[in-house]
């Protein structure tokens, strides 16, 4: 007999797995939208009433597409990296509480898990621009691990400051310390920690102005240059994913997760969430990429002192 956890654990991953699949189309549409408005142009058009199929169009294109193994590439490290990147976005989001009993996981350490699994995406990235053979992915594969490396220590800094203030690293259990009402959020008692937590997240998950590990002007597509097919479109889907990830945990960390009054609890987790998603997309097509050199000064400049100076702070105010 299959173990009750197990069986939930398992049907939790299906259906993970379909929402990050219909999640991917539905950003894909989303952004293309944006992007044209922003830009004055209509965006995706032709392809159903006002281009709402381009998405799964696009991504039918990529299925179809051959998967070519560049000369002189390592073929078994060339085709790990894209199952590695997208793998363990699937394991990020069982802890992560949709709602007061909607949680695939219930772990005490919730938040370490998503933190631990995070890191695979970094070695993916190595991986795919080492195994490729070419210069411009070997290129972006060192800006995106001198990238994440970096990024990550002011993130974690801002993570452990909410910890501090709740005294818990579960999910769930910071979900609920928090009110329902905008001015019991840890984003308006600890607004410098949500701030640096939400430009590390920019960073980590290589959304403009930080996509330096794929600037197009510069390296041709960075680490995925030499991908094509669904190798291509398991990078594609992973950051969206990543997306999904890093903004359901700034909504459970700072805006109250599914705290809001009115509605179910899951539909206020879910707006949140997507608010934020919508705010990265509209970062991405408002502000000009910067040079890595600038990437790196406000990490080790500005963000880490600051998440430093923070901690202290919110450390002191505990104890007080």
């Amino acid at each position: 007999m299959i173990d009750p956890q197990l069986l939930r654990i398992l049907v939790a991953l299906v259906g993970i797995l379909v929402f990050v699949a219909l999640n991917a189309l539905a950003l894909v549409y989303a952004e293309r939208k944006i992007a044209g408005h922003v830009q004055r142009r209509p965006g995706p058009y032709e392809v159903g009433p006002h281009g709402i199929l381009q998405p799964l169009v696009d991504g039918l294109k990529l299925m179809g597409k051959q998967l070519t193994t560049p000369k002189d590439a390592d073929p078994v490290i060339f085709w790990l990296a894209p199952i590695m990147c997208f793998m363990p976005v699937a394991l990020c989001m069982l802890p992560i509480p949709f709602g007061p009993n909607l949680v695939a996981l219930k772990l005490d350490l919730g938040i370490v898990l998503i933190l631990a699994f995070a890191g695979f995406g970094v070695l993916s990235l190595c991986l795919a621009g080492w195994g490729s053979n070419n210069k411009w992915s070997l290129l972006g594969a060192a800006r995106s691990v001198a990238q994440n490396v970096a990024y990550e220590i002011p993130l974690l800094l801002s993570v452990l400051s909410v910890a501090f203030m709740t005294g818990s690293l579960d999910l769930a259990t910071i979900s609920a310390g928090q009110g329902a009402l905008p001015w019991q959020w840890n984003a308006l008692l600890n607004p410098l920690g949500f701030i640096i937590y939400f430009i590390c997240a920019l960073a980590e998950t290589n959304r403009a102005p930080f996509d330096l590990p794929e600037a197009e002007s510069e390296l041709t597509a960075g680490f995925h240059t030499e991908y094509s097919g669904m190798g291509f479109g398991l990078f594609f889907m992973a950051e969206y994913a990543n997306m999904v990830v890093v903004c359901s945990v700034a909504t459970v960390l700072f805006l109250g997760g599914w705290n809001g009054p009115f509605a179910p609890g899951w539909w206020w987790f879910l707006l949140k969430m997507y608010a934020l998603i919508f705010l990265i997309i509209q970062i991405r097509w408002t502000y000009p990429r910067v040079r890595f050199d600038q990437l790196l000064n406000l990490c080790w400049r500005w963000l880490v002192p600051l998440a430093l100076v923070n901690l202290v702070y919110v450390t002191v105010i505990v104890k007080l």
